[in-house]
This record gives structure tokens, sequence and C-alpha cells, in this order.
């Protein structure tokens, strides 16, 4: 009875100190469907842009504008750091015993695959993956399922929620083959098939061929064109880059009450050395540094955190070169040491995203933000606007 009484007490505390940035429900908002935007504007760089400016107690003080517009409401000679990860058509389909459709979508990034595959006296290669599997229920460890064009799996454990790691195998070279039988994994929210437009438009100016393995777009990135980024350059700003392959992490929901107890799924990134001496460089002559994004924020946080773990009792470098899986999930109260502000796309209710788009400028203040883009107007999501937050 006694260790009952100290339980209830115990949880009764811990529910005092669940402050109201630590609930799911406290990221919840209403969005007419609407403003989901279904495809991206009439032409790259013509989206909406919200600017948000953190010194103004509520949304009044915030501008509602073009993205053409973007260098009138950036610090002078910032820093823009953005992802040039590429999307692959990472959707492959078969046909099970029974005759049914089925979808793989394969997560790991696809050049990593590539890299570390073994090959085969078939012609096929194979490599270990993880993939979300729809439907999930039917399959079971250990038994061989075909893929279209000459590709096949076998499960050697089950996750929740269609998650499986799998041994995969494939034809050729795999992104090539992905090229031919794959098929672009637009969101869930997008209630459409992919059309041709979409190869061109879910891709950023930023992407890289050799960056090749994302499995959503770095959608911050598709704003810009050639032009932008050349007009940015004229006018003292300086562009980098550096690589998150995008994952489970970033669209995994959030399934528990308080938000701490959630785990990002690890992602694979990249951070160039060349990069690294250029946020040192801003950060020495104090010019701000923009993420583009919330993976750049991710991986420019998430490492900067990671090696301030690393020293004991010295000061830690800010950042360092470095490449990596990386399981980075920030929310109000964690502190951000490197960005001095973030171009983002509007984020899904309740999902990591808008917790860490949070942490940069309060919630209550995001969310008043968030209202008075849905009474203007403004597109949501990947093929929506875009905000700045300052």
């Amino acid at each position: 009875m006694c260790r009952q009484i100290l339980k209830a007490m115990l949880m009764s505390k811990n529910s005092a100190l669940l402050t109201e940035d630590f609930l799911l429900s406290s990221y919840a908002y209403t969005l007419p469907e609407a403003l989901i935007a279904q495809y991206p504007s009439s032409v790259r760089g013509a989206s909406g842009l919200y600017v948000l400016r953190r010194a103004c107690p509520d949304a009044r003080g915030d501008v509602i504008s073009n993205f053409d517009h973007l260098m009138d409401y950036l610090p002078d000679k910032c820093l823009l750091v953005a992802n040039n990860s590429r999307v692959v058509p990472a959707r492959l389909f078969g046909r099970g015993s029974s005759g049914g459709r089925f979808e793989f979508l394969l997560l790991t990034p696809a050049s990593l695959l590539e890299a570390g595959a073994s090959g085969l006296t078939s012609g096929r290669r194979t490599a270990m993956a993880q993939g979300l599997l729809r439907p999930a229920k039917k399959f079971k460890p250990g038994v061989r399922y075909e893929l279209d064009g000459g590709g096949a799996f076998y499960i050697s454990a089950k996750g929740e929620f269609g998650l499986v790691e799998a041994k995969l195998e494939w034809p050729g070279r795999l992104l090539e083959y992905l090229e031919q039988y794959g098929r672009l994994p637009l969101p869930p929210y997008i209630k459409r098939a992919p059309v041709p437009q979409d190869l061109l438009r879910y891709q950023s100016v930023f992407n890289s061929p050799g960056k090749a393995g994302s499995v959503a777009a770095p959608t911050a990135g598709l704003h810009f064109t050639e032009q932008m980024r050349g007009r940015l350059s004229e006018a003292g700003h300086t562009l980098a880059e550096l690589t998150l392959f995008v994952g489970y992490g970033t669209f995994s929901p959030v399934r528990v009450t308080d938000i701490r107890e959630h785990v990002m799924h690890p992602e694979y990134v990249e951070l160039p050395g060349q990069t690294v001496q250029c946020i040192l460089q801003a950060k020495k002559e104090k010019r701000p540094v923009i993420a583009i994004g919330t993976t750049t924020t991710r991986v420019l946080e998430g490492l900067a955190e990671k090696f301030s773990e690393q020293v004991n009792g010295a000061e830690a470098p800010l950042l360092k070169p470095w490449s990596g899986w990386l399981n980075c999930f920030i929310y109000p109260g964690k502190p951000l040491r490197v960005i001095d502000g973030l171009l983002t796309n509007f984020h899904l209710p309740e999902s990591t995203l808008l917790m860490l788009v949070s942490t940069l400028c309060g919630r209550k203040r995001l969310l008043d933000a968030y209202a008075l883009a849905v009474e203007k107007r403004m597109r949501f999501f990947s093929y929506g606007d875009a905000m700045l937050v300052l």
C-alpha cells in the first residue's frame, strides 16, 4: 500500500512538472484542408513568404510578402546553410503470393546501400536496408518477396507501424533500378499521384546527384532558384551546404503525451570541413547563420550538442567535420548553439518539425503566426509557402 501511495505521489509530481511546452496536445492547431498545397507554385520562387520577427510579442509585427523579396528581410552578409541531399524514387512495388499489390518504401539512403553492397552470382547486388511496408501484417521474416523489375527482399526484423529491417536485392546499379521501377515518395497529405512536374519541383536547386537518398525533399530549399542564388551572392551573402538524407525520423509521428519521451530515428548526415569553416568564420565576424530548413538545423544543432557532450570540463569545439548517423530531436527548452535564424515551411500539427521551430521563437508565438497565416490563406506543408524566423 505504501508503495502504491509513493508511486501515486511521484506520478502527481511528474504531472505537475509537465509544462505546456512538453505536451503533444499543445502543438495542435486547426488547418482547413483547402490550405494544404497539392501542387507547387506556378513557377519556382513564386511562393509566399511569412516573416516572423521574434522581437515582436505577437503576429501583428510580422510581415507577409513574396519569396522573391527574401533579401529585403535577411540580415546583412548572413551565411545561409542548405541541405544538398537529393530525393530518389524510393517507393517500390511488388505482388504477394495471394496476388495483392504491396509497397516497400526504401528508407536507407540509396547511395549508402550502393557503396556497401555485396555482389551475387545471379548478377544482383544485396545490402541490409530499412523500409516501410504497406500493408505490413501479412509479411513474415525469412520469406522472399519479389519486387517489380527483378528486385526482392527478405525481412529480418519487424518493428511497429510497418517498419522493417530487410535484406534487399536489386539488379545492376541501385539508383538506375529505382529510377526505372520506383515512384517519387510524395507526402501522404498530397492527395494525388506524382506527375512529371514533380520530378523537377520536388528537388531543390541545392540537390547534388552524388547525394541521392532522401525519401522526402528538404522543402525550404524548394523555393530557391539559380537566379536567387546569384542575387544572394551579389548582395554579399554566403551559401554553404551539408547533407542530411531525409528519412523516417523526419515524418515519423509523435505518439507520446510527453514529447520528451519521443525518440527520433537516426538519419545519415555529412558536415564537410568547408561548411564548418564558413560557420566558424561567420561566428567570428558576428554574421548571422541562417539555416535553410529544419533538416539543416538538425545537423548543425545536433552535432554542436554531440561535440559539447564529448568534452569533459574543457571548452568544446562548436563544430567539426563529421559524417554518420544522427538522431537529433529539438524542442523548446533545448539550447540552440549555431543558428541565428531559420527559413522553413509551415509544418504539420503535433510534428517534431513544429516543435523544432517553436524552439527558436516560442510555441505560443509560432502558433499565433500560424493562425494569421491561416487567416491570410497562405499555403501549407511541402509545396506550400515559406516562413522566415529572425
